[in-house]
């Protein structure tokens, strides 16, 4: 483990993923920590875990990025004390704009519903959302689609506490506070890496994270596949069912004409 971005959520944690991995970094983002340590974020979240917990599961990892690594970023960083810190930040304000958006957009969208619904890795990446929705955010969604029960003043609050707790927690020889919309100039003086020079990276816009997600990670290949299949089992179950109901009111018909004879 090299860098530990320890920023909220909709601080540009997408924009950090696709830059870093660009910088040479290998970079497990939010679906890569269920797709690859799901059972074991579980574990962590209901019954707690160690260090070495961490240790195993990301050895192999250069940066872990957002949920639910950000919330965990000091015992993280107690299992890797070489690796660097960062600190994505952005304005209150357009922070909070910006989750709410996300969080309407993934309610808006119908396929991730009913992948989290009608298929087996769906249930359980919805199960994993929900623990760390639960001990992050304090309240237990009951559907994919369901609202949240966000609270503007206690999740500013929140947020406001987390930043603070980072900047007078992390070691400050090992800490960057950035902001995505400065650039490559910052984030590469702090890591030690030439300036690429390509433009950098701007991802995520209007919370469409889900919709690129759904053409190229693994996680929600799979979970098409299985709903796939769950659609040609429905389809399969309605017409058996409408054959035998079809069947058995002519073979009703029948034994009464006879019968009437």
């Amino acid at each position: 483990m090299k860098i530990i971005v320890a920023g909220y959520p909709k601080t540009g944690t997408k924009t950090m993923t696709e830059a870093l991995e660009k910088l040479g970094y290998v970079v497990y983002d939010h679906y890569d920590h269920f797709y690859y340590h799901g059972k074991e974020w579980n574990k962590l979240l209901t019954t707690g875990g160690t260090t070495e917990d961490f240790k195993r599961m990301y050895k192999d990892v250069d940066v872990v990025v957002d949920s639910p690594c950000y919330y965990f970023w000091q015992e993280i960083h107690q299992a890797f004390p070489d690796a660097k810190i960062i600190l994505g930040y952005r304005d209150e304000k357009s922070w909070y704009a910006s989750l709410r958006n996300q969080i309407g957009v993934l309610q808006r969208n119908i396929t991730y519903s009913l992948m989290q619904t009608l298929t087996l890795t769906g249930r359980r990446l919805f199960e994993f959302r929900k623990n760390y929705i639960t001990v992050l955010y304090g309240y237990r969604p009951q559907r994919p689609w369901g609202l949240s029960k966000s609270n503007l003043m206690i999740e500013r609050q929140n947020y406001r506490k987390h930043n603070a707790h980072v900047i007078m927690n992390a070691p400050q020889d090992k800490l960057l506070v950035y902001d995505v919309k400065d650039g490559w100039d910052p984030l590469c003086k702090f890591l030690n890496k030439e300036i690429p020079e390509e433009p950098f990276p701007h991802k995520n816009v209007g919370g469409g994270v889900v919709a690129e997600m759904m053409k190229t990670h693994p996680l929600f290949k799979q979970m098409k596949t299985e709903l796939y299949i769950s659609f040609a089992l429905l389809v399969a179950f309605g017409a058996a069912t409408s054959y035998f109901a079809f069947t058995k009111v002519n073979f009703s018909k029948i034994t009464q004409k006879i019968l009437s004879c």
